[in-house]
């Protein structure tokens, strides 16, 4: 049954770090697969759990950078993978599925946003695909791994931008709509926070629990498409050298150790036993909140809504032409 979403009192917070939230546990003999697991905060997601003795396999768009940041990591593998094409989702999924290992913590943390409009060879548009179809179309290839684990933990990254919009189920790819980037962004996100409830029911009586997380706000490769005007909303400015100069934010900002930790405990923490289906962040589940653009905290009703995560489902399956 989906957990109640309301805080448990976990007794992190929002400065709690991935290797505090993980508590010294062993993790060898895992297997986990973390998208995204070479940029961003997904590296530090791939070193805290390799670091525990998990073998951590990491699916890569761009080979060469994933290298660079965690080939040199202990019991780290590459693959190559890319989330806007279900033809690599497929090989992806097949080529793990036939070393007929486990996965026990499977981690979508890849994503895009606020970049222009850009459509996938099946036409949906870039942020919807990559964010959401992409990994609807991996969780599903890779079910039968997760089964096989008898207790794996799926966690879906959201963020508190899916206060921007709620899945448009008249036109998700803007095809009649004018496109807005943010309004995409919030939409991606408020189907990962769906995804991992609609999932969740599904994956219970199989010994699968699902999450979604907001990591909380930091300054990653993720912010690169942002554009001056985006920035100084938040009371950001760009360096001449093309950083980011952020000593006059508006927004509070995490360290990539903070913003990886609510993953990490999702994925990992033994409070969560028996528990699935919830919006977390700050290493706690989060309250429901009203759908109020101004507040910082909590999952907007469009984005924790069983009726919804169905519709999502079925138009996922359809957009993909994959079941579970």
């Amino acid at each position: 049954m989906t957990s109640e979403q309301k805080p448990i009192g976990s007794g992190f917070g929002a400065t709690t770090t991935a290797e505090e939230a993980l508590g010294g546990r062993d993790l060898s003999g895992k297997v986990a697969v973390v998208t995204g697991g070479y940029s961003g905060i997904g590296v530090e997601t791939t070193r805290v759990l390799s670091e525990a003795g998990a073998t951590v396999v990491v699916p890569a768009r761009t080979p060469d950078k994933a290298r660079a940041n965690v080939g040199r990591m202990p019991r780290v593998e590459l693959a190559a993978l890319d989330l806007a094409d279900p033809g690599s989702i497929d090989a992806f999924a097949r080529d793990f599925l036939a070393s007929g290992r486990p996965i026990h913590f499977l981690i979508n943390s890849a994503g895009v946003m606020a970049c222009p409009l850009t459509r996938d060879a099946r036409g949906n548009e870039l942020q919807f695909s990559a964010n959401h179809l992409g990994h609807f179309q991996l969780t599903a290839r890779l079910w039968p791994a997760l089964v096989k684990a008898g207790g794996a933990r799926v966690v879906a990254l959201t963020s508190r931008g899916h206060r921007f919009a709620g899945v448009d189920f008249d036109d998700p790819n803007f095809e009649r709509r004018p496109y807005d980037k943010w309004q995409a962004y919030g939409q991606s996100k408020s189907a990962n926070a769906l995804f991992a409830l609609g999932l969740d029911r599904r994956g219970e009586p199989h010994g699968v629990r699902a999450f979604s997380v907001h990591p909380g706000g930091i300054l990653t490769d993720l912010a690169r498409h942002l554009t001056d005007e985006d920035l100084a909303r938040y009371g950001l400015s760009r360096l001449p050298d093309g950083r980011i100069d952020v000593g006059r934010t508006t927004e509070p900002l995490k360290t990539v150790p903070q913003g990886a930790a609510t993953s990490i405990w999702c994925a990992t923490s033994p409070r969560l036993d028996g528990e699935g289906g919830v919006y977390c962040e700050d290493c706690d589940v989060s309250e429901a909140t009203p759908g109020d653009m101004a507040l910082r905290t909590g999952v907007a009703p469009w984005a924790c809504d069983p009726e919804l995560a169905e519709r999502l489902w079925t138009l996922s399956e359809a957009f993909t032409g994959v079941r579970f």
